[in-house]
């Protein structure tokens, strides 16, 4: 066989065609839905609560509004009810100015100071930009409260001018901004990501089952009905989720140690990761059979993106967004980091995920149902007599 032959061979195209698709499937996915960061930092929802009636509350709230580059600035929901949204990652930043501000600040007190608070159960570059914008409101703040800037406030309070310097000079060095984080992670990247990473250990292991037991569910046609085999797929899916969910779990805890108290939950879940992402993908491949594959590589690398592990869906272009909708990614990764490190419910992110599982699941079913042509079963006693009779007849004959 010459070279230009071996080319032409099915093996050799398809192996040409992947290389080529999947450098424009992963560098087209990957490189513009990463332009949101820091590019869309400013679609993040934020915050602003002023509990203080005087001057200095008043002040700091306007300029922030005005100078701060957010599009949704909320300043109409008490401090609870922000800390709550917070919790669940509505919002990504909490600015709360106490009641006791501006007189504390005239009296040199720093028993009072602006509460910035952030969420870290979350994508990664927000928790990570918002701690970087507190450190420049900060800094900034610090500026404005000059003795000049200071002291021209006490004066249009109509504070004397030597009184006014004197306490200008209290201000400025008793200005406190508090960084506030709740649902801290613990160090290490590979805490951060042990969310993002549990979910594509147990998808990309459903994507690879599903090509191969759609493939034994064809094969196996004539040796039973189309409902049994669809039902064994199910429950060989199922023995397989239970397989790999004790050794992801196994690696999880000796890498990681997260509490004994979470194995039973993080076990259920992983198992529920990966039936509903078999049958998420399985649905391409009961389609349209191994071509399915070409199709469940760009749909998995655009759920990298859109789980939420990295960007918030705030950030997210349109196309990223929508996807985060029936992404069994998104929903996973965040039951996770609910799970693992928050103190909200993980429970609307796993019905979330249910709900996907089973739209999938019905959708599978009803391919199989309509497009996959029944063929006659016969059992292994008619198929032994059958053999029989013929070899009888050749004998005879």
């Amino acid at each position: 066989m010459k070279f230009t032959q071996f080319l032409k061979t099915k093996g050799a195209i398809g192996s040409i065609f992947m290389g080529i698709f999947y450098a424009i499937a992963m560098l087209g996915i990957f490189l513009p839905g990463y332009t949101a960061i820091p590019g869309n930092v400013d679609k993040l929802p934020i915050a602003i609560i002023n509990d203080d009636k005087g001057e200095y509350g008043k002040m700091i709230a306007q300029q922030l509004q005005e100078n701060l580059p957010f599009q949704e600035i909320s300043t109409d929901v008490s401090n609870k009810e922000a800390l709550k949204q917070l919790e669940k990652n509505d919002l990504a930043l909490v600015v709360h100015i106490p009641e006791t501000f501006s007189a504390d600040m005239q009296n040199g007190e720093i028993s009072s100071s602006i509460d910035f608070t952030v969420n870290e159960a979350g994508a990664t570059v927000v928790s990570s930009t918002m701690t970087s914008v507190v450190t420049e409101i900060n800094n900034q703040l610090s500026s404005q409260f000059s003795k000049q800037t200071a002291q021209g406030v006490l004066m249009n309070l109509n504070v004397p001018e030597a009184q006014a310097a004197e306490m200008a000079e209290m201000i400025e060095s008793s200005y406190v901004g508090n960084l506030v984080s709740i649902n801290e992670i613990p160090d290490g990247m590979h805490n951060n990501m042990l969310p993002m990473f549990l979910t594509m250990a147990g998808y990309v292991g459903a994507m690879i089952a599903a090509l191969q037991l759609v493939a034994a569910f064809k094969e196996s046609r004539g040796k039973a009905s189309r409902k049994r085999l669809f039902l064994y797929v199910q429950l060989t899916a199922l023995i397989i989720a239970v397989l790999s969910s004790l050794a992801a779990m196994g690696i999880a805890y000796l890498v990681n140690q997260p509490s004994g108290d979470l194995f039973l939950s993080m076990f259920g879940q992983q198992i529920l990761n990966y039936i509903v992402a078999f049958n998420f993908t399985a649905m391409f491949v009961f389609l349209i059979g191994e071509g399915g594959m070409i199709l469940n590589i760009p749909v998995l690398l655009m759920q990298t993106l859109a789980n939420g592990a990295t960007i918030s869906r705030d950030m997210m272009y349109a196309p990223y967004e929508w996807m985060s909708y029936i992404s069994p990614m998104y929903y996973s990764v965040q039951a996770y980091f609910a799970n693992l490190y928050g103190s909200n419910s993980a429970s609307p992110y796993l019905w979330g995920m249910v709900a996907v599982g089973l739209g999938a699941m019905l959708i599978n079913a009803l391919v199989v149902a309509f497009l996959h042509k029944s063929v006659p079963v016969v059992n292994a006693e008619t198929k032994n007599e059958t053999e029989k009779a013929k070899n009888t007849t050749e004998v005879i004959a």
